[in-house]
């Protein structure tokens, strides 16, 4: 920007980023709001206007609001989420200029100066051509410009429009005070002093606001009207992980291939630890000499940048490609990664566990890391509820799981076997097979958990059994005491 030109800047304000985030993919008839749990209570995040209209407020514990709106949609509030989406939204603001940086959860800056001349010298035609699309696009938007940051903001949030160049002073006279962007605490004292709006902040003595008030609020005043400078940081570009290598001669080899598939991965794992960060998900592009490309994927169950072990596992692709007349340039992209602080590489707790996650990979290319699956405790005495299956990829054993009483290899839904009694039968049936009672260990009461809704449990107590059978077999059996009857819930190796 050259020292004659002014400076503009213009504010994007998402009022309801976070639900217009979610019903622009799931549209909703009616009053919809994004709750948040905040300590003990759920409260409303983020509603629609619908919702606005029913005299719902954001901060409202969500068991008022249904009470007093019966027919209140609602879903829990994602926050990185919407993060995310607001970059996203950073990204595609850098059509109109390339200073773009977040305000906020909920807001952008961009400094347009030296780039309205795009739009034939007038900024009303470019916020028109901003707000088109974002409505468009199912965005709520408020849009203020000014010559400072702090103008442009109190624009967009309390008096949307475009101030004149220069004229930052008078477009803020009328606003309330809160438009400067100070603490809810100090914008109350000036409140309690009288002082509603910022003109009669400019009126008082800068001497009297800085001994009662302490200097952040003279230093809010003085970034919007320009008296101090305030930057607008764009966002860094994020990090390309991928490398690429183009041969002079082609290749046709699995033994050539994977010798330049080594030497691009020497330098992309060198690239993730500068930024402490591992690989989880590779491609990599093999383009013959035809013009035509082959592409192959490694998902790995755990990040990683360590080529020595990461190399391995692309062999078994690299050896179904067909090279064709030839393979002349190599591209390898870390398409997915996550943080791998160095730390964690030093303090591993074994070289077991490396071994496991390698396994856990390479079985993973043959038949897919979702159905490589592990057993989770879960905290319920429930049987059925006492573990979780995660996919063993995106989740971490949780220390040795060692229950108070044994549980069975095999559990299954209760099986009655049609005997009664407060101890376990002397003689059963159970799948068409006649059993003797040889041993029973227990019992082991379980009481429902009343606080959640199960049809299994509505007979209430259960009294678990370990039987061994004359025949071999070793199950789990439960007796109701309260409704007498026996089943079969498991079987034991």
């Amino acid at each position: 920007m050259s020292a004659g030109m002014p400076r503009r800047i213009v504010s994007l304000w998402f009022p309801r980023l976070a639900s217009d985030r979610v019903l622009r993919a799931q549209p909703v008839d009616g009053p919809f709001a994004l709750t948040l749990r905040q300590g003990n209570t759920e409260r409303l995040y983020c509603l629609n206007p619908a919702g606005l209209r029913q005299g719902l407020t954001p901060g409202m514990p969500a068991s008022d609001a249904r009470a007093f709106c019966p027919d209140l949609q609602s879903r829990p509030a994602e926050l990185s989420r919407d993060t995310r989406f607001l970059h996203a939204l950073a990204r595609w603001a850098g059509r109109y200029c390339p200073w773009v940086g977040l305000d906020g959860r909920d807001g952008l800056v961009l400094d347009v100066s030296g780039t309205v001349h795009l739009w034939g010298g007038q900024e009303s035609a470019m916020i028109a051509d901003m707000r088109q699309r974002l409505t468009r696009a199912g965005l709520a938007v408020r849009i203020g410009v000014a010559d400072t940051r702090g103008a442009a903001w109190a624009l967009a949030h309390y008096a949307e429009g475009i101030a004149p160049p220069g004229a930052a002073s008078e477009t803020l006279k009328p606003l309330p005070v809160e438009a400067l962007r100070i603490e809810a605490k100090a914008a109350l004292a000036l409140q309690r002093l009288g002082v509603r709006s910022i003109g009669d902040l400019m009126a008082l003595p800068r001497g009297t606001v800085s001994r009662r008030l302490g200097p952040g609020v003279l230093m809010r005043l003085d970034q919007a009207l320009g008296a101090r400078g305030e930057q607008v940081s764009p966002l860094a570009e994020p990090p390309h992980y991928g490398v690429r290598m183009t041969l002079p001669d082609p290749i046709g080899l699995s033994a050539d291939v994977m010798a330049g598939a080594k030497r691009l991965l020497e330098r992309l794992c060198a690239r993730l630890k500068e930024n402490e960060m591992g690989a989880r998900v590779l491609c990599l592009t093999l383009r013959r000499v035809d013009q035509e490309s082959q592409q192959v994927e490694l998902r790995l169950a755990r990040p990683l940048r360590d080529v020595a072990r990461i190399l391995p596992f692309f062999e078994r692709g690299v050896g179904q490609v067909d090279a064709g007349y030839g393979i002349d340039l190599l591209r390898l992209e870390a398409t997915q990664v996550e943080p791998l602080p160095t730390e964690q590489i030093a303090h591993m707790r074994g070289p077991e566990d490396g071994a496991l996650e390698d396994l856990i990979t390479r079985l993973g290319t043959r038949i897919g890391l979702e159905n490589i699956q592990r057993f989770l405790p879960a905290d319920s005495h429930i049987p059925e509820r006492s573990f979780l299956i995660a996919p063993a990829a995106w989740s971490r054993a949780q220390g040795p799981w060692v229950a108070l009483r044994p549980r069975p290899v095999q559990l299954f839904a209760p099986e009655p076997i049609g005997a009664t009694g407060a101890r376990p039968p002397r003689h059963f049936r159970w799948r068409r097979m006649a059993l003797t009672t040889q041993r029973a260990t227990g019992p082991e009461r379980i009481a429902p958990e009343w606080w959640l809704e199960d049809d299994g449990w509505r007979r209430g107590l259960r009294d678990y059994w370990k039987v061994d059978t004359a025949q071999g077999r070793r199950l789990w059996l439960f007796h109701t005491p309260q409704d007498p009857g026996w089943f079969v819930q498991g079987e034991f190796a």
